[in-house]
């Protein structure tokens, strides 16, 4: 969608972004049970209405067209979503506010309030305390302790082997897991992802610790406005830093493996092709929260995220067949079904329109190559499809600066380019 190019029109968008906030939080601040230890086998009555009052209604939400697909009819899971990662508009919805353990899906929430932090070429020696307090049975990527390894290897880890072992250097790295959480929930608090409860910032099974379908697909819009969240997620293959070890000429010698993506929608298996326009995102699968997926993908220039929580039938694969199943309709839908809801702004891009002159928070840019907190950072709407140079002008420039009210250039520019390194990807 263009910039309009008058004032009139820019400060439309800038109040119906204030009045928008206004009818999707009120609502919210009702709906804050106390987080269970474990899920009921029913969902609650009452949930969350942010995104829209039908999203907190429990059971199936839809509004088919004539010639519209019915939406599949074997879908077990406990909750899912459908909705465009770009517009925000969710196509259909089962559950999508019910507050569910997330397991590792909730990295997503990790990696989008972590990693803008640190550069992503920063060695880090490993110590044992950094490898403290894993949850019996967590995925590991196999992190040593005494060896070094770059931010770059460790996202690698975190994202392609849901590694919990370097979730944990990455926390300490960031002041420890304590800090973390915290930092996680104010940044959860802030994407309005209301439904979450951060314990633990692997997504391990902890009491306490929820999310939802809909809060999933929060993390993963707003995690995929960073060029290097989007390199990682849609890595299928990379080699990983081994044993440091002596050749025969005495030199030392840092042997690596090949790691490869555990999301079986962009990696494949033998009962799971991988899916056509893939592009990431995150899997998970504890004892406690069954199998929890969000994906991203592409088709015809629409691009739709999905997430399935904890399907009843546990079949091998089964949230990944789901989740395929979901995207194959909301393609097939798209543009021709109501939207029942949507996925809302920062609470910054609305807040900020009070505030004239504001520039875009962090939390609407792209990080770069992730070369500190706020370095490297520009506006969504100048974002271009390799996340390295600007694509269309939907922004204001003045003195060769870009200014823009962050809520306005929400409401101008909601499409989110998915990158063409992504599309161009080779495929297993």
């Amino acid at each position: 969608m263009s910039a309009p190019k008058s004032p009139a029109g820019r400060s439309l968008l800038v109040a119906s972004a204030a009045l928008l906030s206004l009818s999707l939080t009120a609502p919210a601040a009702l709906a804050a049970p106390t987080p269970s230890t474990s899920p009921s086998a029913t969902p609650p009555a009452r949930m969350s209405s942010v995104g829209g009052t039908r999203l907190g209604q429990p059971g199936t939400q839809v509004d088919p067209a004539a010639g519209v697909p019915v939406l599949p009819k074997d879908i077990t899971a406990r909750s899912w979503i459908v909705s465009d990662a770009e517009s925000g508009e969710v196509l259909a919805a089962h559950n999508a506010h019910w507050r569910l353990p997330p397991a590792s899906t909730l990295k997503m929430l990790f990696a989008d309030t972590v990693l803008p932090r640190f550069p992503k070429s920063t060695p880090h020696k490993v110590v044992s305390t950094d490898l403290a307090g894993m949850g019996a049975g967590s995925s590991l990527v196999g992190i040593k302790e005494g060896q070094t390894y770059t931010v770059h290897d460790l996202w690698l880890g975190v994202f392609l082997r849901s590694g919990n072992d370097a979730v944990h250097v990455l926390s300490a790295m960031n002041g420890g897991v304590e800090q973390t959480v915290k930092d996680m929930q104010a940044h959860a608090d802030e994407l309005q992802a209301l439904d979450t409860h951060v314990v633990s910032p692997d997504g391990y099974d902890a009491a306490g610790q929820v999310s939802s379908a809909y809060d999933l697909s929060l993390f993963a819009r707003s995690g995929l406005q960073k060029k290097d969240f989007r390199e990682y997620c849609s890595t299928v293959r990379a080699a990983f830093p081994g044993d440091t070890t002596k050749n025969a000429k005495g030199k030392s010698v840092r042997e690596s493996f090949e790691i490869q993506n555990t999301n079986r929608l962009l990696s494949g298996d033998t009962d799971v092709p991988v899916y056509q326009g893939i592009a990431g995102v995150k899997n998970g699968n504890t004892t406690n929260a069954g199998a929890t997926f969000t994906g991203v993908a592409e088709r015809g220039g629409r691009v739709l995220l999905v997430t399935v929580m904890n399907p009843e039938k546990k079949e091998h694969n089964e949230v990944y067949k789901e989740t395929a199943q979901l995207f194959d309709w909301g393609f097939q839908a798209a543009g021709k079904v109501t939207p029942v809801g949507e996925l809302v702004p920062p609470k910054g891009a609305v807040d900020s329109t009070a505030q004239p002159g504001a520039t875009a928070s962090a939390s609407g840019a792209d990080s770069g190559s992730g070369s500190g907190k706020n370095s490297g950072s520009k506006p969504v709407a100048a974002a271009s499809a390799d996340g390295s140079s600007g694509v269309g002008v939907a922004l204001g420039i003045a003195g060769g600066a870009l200014v823009l009210l962050v809520g306005a250039a929400f409401l101008i520019n909601r499409r989110w380019p998915l990158p063409d390194l992504v599309r161009r990807r080779p495929r297993p």
